[in-house]
């Protein structure tokens, strides 16, 4: 205990003798660094801070810093070192924007104070350069970390918004797209959408870039201050957006969500974050208080009972009204006639627009007239390059042609000597024809005189055939007669035995030759037979034996049968091509990529809500057609 008091008294004592102390200030883009007066006080800091960075709408901003397991803000009317925070030197705090306004259009001025809004919630922020991570109570939400809520589902942003947001947000950072530089893949390092919204459907990353890629396309000739604008306002109408939720309980100890943001105060259940079921505008409430860890807000109107509730921490009660006192001087600082100071703003900032635009405008001619000359330089480059090729294919075409000419010229002589054989072997075939025709005449000269031969030679037989029977018939007759002449013979032999046996004298008489013996040394000739079957020596015999020509026929016309064979092969072709037909679905919506069963709560709401027509606004305008006291009564029965 006394080491503990004698430290202290020696931090005093260094305190004490040390004039100065270091800050560093982390702001969207940059950090700072400053040398402190001791006496300084959170206003003389931060005033400090604005002029460093040109800020003049320094009522939106603060200066934060991390304690235990919450955040605070610096006080502008308390010293800096008096302020519960860790006082290691440098001391670490954060430039941020404390407050969010209705109308960011409208109500953001400068072009400063729209381009930190946008690094705060366009890019996020981290504390990661703290000296140690900040563990967010579950009641407080850090504005600094809008689009790090976004993407950590901690902030409701639906598919389409998201898409969008990210498109602006590439527009802001990249310029006009050109598909020459922005190739695909060029944000493959970009951390731009939800986790949620990334599984929610059947999509690759490629996929994702090639919409967003889509949409960027479509904000050619916006400037980053454009661009800037375009996503604060999809971003202000978040249900979500610029709400710090805070847990609650009323009176019967019902756990609520009370909602702090630009145009009020609002009640939500729990697990519902996105609609609210009773919401009390600034303009209702007439002063706000707490007391240890109960909270009480007294109407406007005097005959409404003061409703009540408790919170977790006294420190969260204390963050709570800081928030409702700048909000609620916020909003009635809108529905005032603005200050000299911003009628001033408000003039200057027209100046340098109207500056702007006509400084832009006058790069856009120059841009106009450096692309058109581009876009002739190119043309005359292409057309060069056109010509150069034509050129090319000119000569290439030449050497065909020639090749071609002398190929058509070895074809033209050979096809010259094909028709000369051609011709000779034409000339043969006549002749051989000729000649087919001699033989045939010669053929049909012979058959008919061999038909003439025959016919005789028939006649001559049948001739012969008639004097065989002649001659045989004389034959058969000289038989006859022979054998008539051997009866006679013999009757005579006969006879002359007898008269010889009657006489008494010996008569030795010599042997009678028969008809049929000869004596040796002579010659009998006897008529040779003529035979039926017998040719006679004079007719001539012919052996008619028949040449057998042969044509040896060739085909000729084989080209032309080639082409026959692939004119059917293409006509099967194009008939069969009706089996082949193909369904490309190139443009598909996302909704037919949606996996309905990793829908989160706050997707059935949202859809809920779009499906009613709900949008932020309109349920904040129907929640306040009721009495004050209606909603009062309604709060207290939850």
């Amino acid at each position: 205990m006394a080491s503990a008091i004698a430290s202290k008294m020696g931090l005093s004592l260094r305190r004490k003798q040390a004039k100065t102390f270091n800050v560093q200030i982390a702001t969207m883009d940059a950090d700072m660094e400053f040398s402190c007066e001791v006496k300084w006080k959170g206003k003389d800091l931060f005033d400090r801070v604005c002029r460093t960075i040109g800020l003049r709408e320094t009522w939106f901003f603060g200066l934060q810093y991390s304690v235990k397991d919450s955040v605070a803000w610096l006080k502008m009317d308390k010293k800096v070192l008096d302020h519960d925070m860790p006082k290691e030197e440098p001391i670490m705090l954060y430039f941020l924007a404390k407050f969010y306004p209705e109308n960011a259009e409208e109500e953001l001025v400068q072009d400063i104070t729209q381009h930190l809004f946008f690094l705060q919630i366009g890019n996020g922020w981290s504390f990661s350069r703290a000296a140690g991570l900040v563990f967010l109570f579950a009641a407080t939400f850090s504005h600094s970390l809008v689009k790090r809520k976004i993407l950590e589902e901690e902030i409701y942003c639906p598919p389409e918004a998201s898409v969008l947001l990210a498109s602006y947000a590439v527009q802001a950072k990249y310029g006009d797209y050109d598909p020459n530089v922005h190739k695909p893949g060029f944000l493959a390092q970009e951390e731009l959408l939800p986790k949620r919204v990334i599984n929610l459907y059947q999509m690759t990353p490629e996929m994702w870039e090639e919409r967003i890629t889509a949409c960027y396309a479509e904000h050619r000739g916006r400037t980053r201050d454009e661009a800037e604008m375009e996503y604060l306002k999809i971003a202000q109408d978040l249900e979500m957006y610029g709400v710090n939720y805070f847990f609650i309980r009323n009176k019967k100890g019902t756990n609520l969500l009370l909602g702090v943001d630009a145009v009020g105060l609002h009640i939500y259940d729990p697990d519902n974050k996105l609609t609210p079921k009773i919401s009390f505008l600034w303009n209702e409430i007439r002063n706000i208080s707490y007391s240890d860890k109960e909270f009480a807000i007294k109407p406007l109107d005097k005959k409404t009972n003061v409703f009540k509730f408790n919170s977790s921490k006294l420190r969260v009660n204390k963050l709570i009204l800081q928030l409702c006192i700048g909000n609620h001087d916020l909003f009635m600082r809108r529905r005032r006639v603005d200050s000299l100071e911003v009628q001033q703003m408000k003039a200057q900032a027209r100046e340098e627009r109207a500056r702007k635009q006509v400084d832009r405008q006058r790069l856009e001619r120059e841009k106009q007239l450096r692309e058109e000359a581009e876009r002739v330089r190119d043309e005359l480059e292409r057309r060069l390059l056109q010509l150069q090729d034509e050129a090319h294919m000119a000569n290439e075409a030449l050497l065909r042609s020639e090749e071609t000419a002398d190929l058509l010229a070895e074809k033209a002589q050979i096809a010259e000597e094909e028709a000369k054989l051609l011709a000779q072997k034409a000339a043969e075939a006549e002749q051989e024809i000729q000649r087919v025709k001699v033989t045939a005449i010669r053929t049909e000269e012979e058959r008919r005189l061999m038909e003439q031969k025959m016919l005789e030679a028939e006649m001559m037989a049948l001739k012969m055939a008639e004097e065989s029977e002649r001659r045989a018939k004389e034959a058969d007759q000289l038989k006859q007669d022979l054998h008539k002449a051997r009866e006679s013979e013999r009757r005579a032999k006969n006879k002359l035995l007898e008269i010889t046996s009657r006489s008494p004298y010996t008569v030795n008489t010599q042997p009678v030759n028969t008809p049929h013996q000869t004596q040796p040394g002579t010659q009998q000739h006897q008529p040779l037979p003529l035979s039926a079957n017998a040719m006679p020596p004079d007719i001539p015999s012919f052996n008619f034996s028949t040449e057998n020509l042969s044509f040896d026929f060739k085909d000729t016309d084989m080209k032309r049968l080639s082409m026959e064979i692939e004119k059917e092969k293409v006509e099967y072709m194009e008939k069969s091509k009706h089996l082949q037909v193909q369904l490309n679905e190139l443009k598909t919506e996302i909704e037919s990529l949606k996996l309905r069963e990793r829908e989160t709560p706050l997707d059935i709401l949202h859809n809920e809500n779009t499906e009613k027509g709900n949008s932020k606004q309109s349920n904040f305008k129907k929640l306040t057609l009721q009495s004050t006291k209606s909603r009062v009564a309604c709060f207290e029965e939850l």
